[in-house]
């Protein structure tokens, strides 16, 4: 297996939307290194690489993991349930997504409990009710979303999920980035 190291870092650079002079500014590199390097003309040291991934946000056993070893299909087993939430279950969907640039979770709500207060931040979230009832409280105004309705906002507000309703509440909910 051949390994392009410059066409990888300019597949992951313009992923990460950024120019040759951004890349190589956080990098503390020259732009025309960068350039050189993804033109497959020159060759890297592992300090200037570890710098470029670092810019990218990315560790070097990502960078050269076998890419058909990255586990793409979870099962329930792969769940990670994260305890003190205020929900009776709170799992990860998907191990370590909170290194990704989403992070998806299954939500299980009791009659009366409620997820802890969502300070403002950056980012957005997504909601899918599966059943039940749930009440999202968004800036002081509470929006009633029953299953198969879904629900997304900016998460710059204050919020809060809950369930009022007398049965289970189950939701997908997805933040990005990842919140916790």
């Amino acid at each position: 297996m051949e390994l392009n190291i410059g066409q990888k870092i300019k597949t992951l650079r313009l992923a990460s939307d950024l120019t040759q002079t951004e890349l190589a500014d956080r990098a503390n590199l020259t732009k025309g290194f960068i350039s050189q390097l993804e033109n497959e003309q020159s060759s890297i040291s592992v300090d200037s690489l570890a710098d470029i991934l670092d810019a990218l946000g990315i560790s070097l056993s990502e960078f050269f993991a076998d890419e058909s070893e990255v586990n793409v299909v979870f099962s329930p087993d792969d769940r990670v349930a994260i305890d003190g939430k205020g929900a009776s279950k709170f799992e990860m969907l998907v191990p370590g997504s909170t290194n990704n640039m989403m992070d998806p979770i299954m939500v299980e709500l009791a009659p009366g409990e409620q997820l802890d207060f969502g300070d403002p931040q950056p980012g957005e979230q997504f909601g899918f009710v599966l059943s039940g009832t749930v009440t999202l409280s968004l800036d002081g105004k509470n929006h009633r979303v029953s299953g198969k309705h879904c629900f997304y906002f900016e998460a710059n507000r204050p919020h809060q999920i809950s369930n009022r309703g007398e049965a289970v509440a189950r939701l997908l909910w997805v933040t990005t980035p990842p919140q916790m």
